[in-house]
């Protein structure tokens, strides 16, 4: 399927309504093989006795991929047990709600949409739910469907050239990928599986935040990953060339399951270097024409790598006006704009660069996020009107071109992140552009700041990448913190505010 057809992406609990077309889903992905389908009262039991372990990926309204999982403990399982014991002859008898172990008992994707990552993003899914139930771990009997035809191998032989990339083996590949590890073979696991010669791996994934269950309360933190990309400025020969540099570092961040992957100002600048012999306005406005273009790639590698993209800024046209602006492409296939709203003297002057004038706080699976571009920061009035929406996040894309100008939007994005008590992650170019006029050099240092008070770092620094220096710099950060900021700081910059005597308004 086309990602450009993808209008709306959905993890959701599977009903017992979705049956006829889950039957068939099903029967498309396991070649209408007679027999691979969950009857209608089997669906019925797994999404009574355990509704959140059942899941569906819906695009556009279609049910596109499926995972069913059962929890169960594990010591009362034997070691060298098969498929039918596990599901205890469909009756699921051997799910526990106390027990220590999400066992996955199905998953698939439909085949015309395989190519989009989403069997990952079920993966991710049953991890957080491993994590949010304080179980062990997820395990689950994983197939060899490539072993029929290395017999002259045993399974564990098979196994260890599969790992050292000497055989392929679709399943066990992914799984692999997905972090996943082979803890035994098992014998006769599914009846009937003679393309693994009835032999599976039981693969598992451990919870590394698994403690043991104790009486005390607990409060679950809500934790977001996020990744940002210090870029460099370099040539370029094409577009397809600078996409691939941006889907290189997208797959970074990704990897450590970042929530978010955020690019600087002007990160398509190099693009510009094919139009030096113009005047400055007209070469600008040809870098523009790029813009529509990656931001449907950029939608589209934030469905495959499941992550939401803060596109930076690029130039856009819009009624023959030329403005700064970037795009917020969500990993659920939504796309929302941003502009900038004050631009600097220099792109007024040299570009013509128009005032923008959308500001908005954008819902996000993460909670909710501001996007201000650089010299925006700047202006205390922007973010505070965003928090006033009950922002968690500002970020910040910038491009500087001296050190000076680096310093202000630090430092004021830090006085951000303590008067509104938020994070705020800033995220520059590196670099040098010889042959791009007016973008001659960049300074970058980019970093995320928090609120200055005790459950946070006492300087306001989580992280920062190394200065001038082509990175990633990957942080989580704890958006529960900041409700309990709100209630109990050592101050409380927004509660404390006098609006009986000064506000901040929107001109409407």
């Amino acid at each position: 399927m086309e990602t450009t057809q993808i209008e709306n992406i959905e993890l959701k609990y599977l009903s017992a309504d979705d049956y006829e077309e889950l039957k068939q889903a099903t029967l498309e992905s396991y070649g209408g093989v007679l027999n691979s389908y969950w009857k209608k009262h089997h669906i019925e039991k797994l999404t009574t006795i355990f509704p959140e372990g059942q899941v569906v990926i819906k695009i556009n309204g279609d049910i596109a991929g499926c995972a069913l999982s059962l929890i169960v403990d594990y010591d009362s399982i034997d070691d060298d047990h098969t498929y039918a014991d596990i599901i205890a002859g469909e009756s699921f008898k051997n799910h526990n709600p106390d027990g220590d172990i999400l066992y996955g008992i199905d998953v698939f994707i439909r085949p015309k949409y395989r190519g989009l990552r989403l069997g990952r993003r079920l993966y991710d899914y049953r991890k957080e739910i491993c994590e949010n139930l304080n179980l062990k771990s997820i395990v689950f009997g994983g197939r060899m469907p490539n072993y029929h035809k290395h017999k002259q191998f045993s399974p564990k032989e098979y196994i260890e050239k599969v790992k050292r990339k000497e055989i392929h083996d679709p399943v066990l590949n992914f799984q692999i990928s997905n972090d996943f590890h082979p803890v035994r073979v098992l014998k006769g696991y599914l009846e009937g599986d003679t393309a693994s010669s009835e032999y599976a791996v039981l693969m598992e994934w451990d919870n590394i935040y698994y403690t043991k269950p104790n009486k005390k309360a607990s409060t679950v933190k809500t934790i977001v990953r996020l990744g940002l990309i210090q870029w460099q400025m370099r040539t370029y020969k094409s577009l397809d060339e600078l996409m691939q540099q941006v889907e290189y570092f997208i797959d970074s961040v990704s990897a450590y399951r970042s929530d978010f992957a955020v690019f600087p100002e002007f990160f398509n600048a190099p693009l510009m270097a094919e139009y030096n012999h113009l005047h400055e306005p007209e070469a600008i406005r040809e870098l523009a024409k790029f813009t529509e273009t990656i931001i449907n790639k950029l939608k589209e590698l934030s469905i495959s790598y499941n992550i939401n993209i803060i596109s930076g800024s690029m130039p856009e046209v819009v009624d023959d006006k030329l403005y700064n602006v970037g795009y917020l492409c969500r990993r659920d296939g939504s796309v929302e704009r941003y502009e900038k709203i004050h631009v600097t003297p220099d792109e007024a002057k040299v570009w013509g660069m128009q005032r923008g004038n959308k500001l908005q706080t954008f819902d996000t699976d993460c909670g909710k996020i501001g996007i201000l571009i650089c010299y925006d920061s700047e202006f205390p009035e922007l973010s505070r009107l965003l928090a006033d929406e009950g922002m968690d996040i500002l970020f910040v894309p910038f491009l500087t071109d001296t050190q000076n100008g680096y310093s202000r939007v630090r430092l004021c994005a830090q006085a951000r992140a303590i008067e509104n008590e938020c994070y705020v992650a800033i995220s520059g170019s590196v670099g040098n552009l010889p042959n791009v006029n007016n973008m001659d050099i960049q300074y970058a240092q980019s970093a995320v700041f928090t609120p200055c008070d005790f459950s946070f770092p006492s300087n306001g620094i989580k992280a920062e990448a190394t200065p001038n220096t082509e990175m990633i710099l990957v942080a989580d950060v704890d958006i529960s913190l900041l409700r309990e900021l709100h209630s109990f700081g050592a101050v409380k910059n927004l509660k404390d505010r006098r609006k009986d005597f000064y506000d901040v308004i929107r001109v409407k």
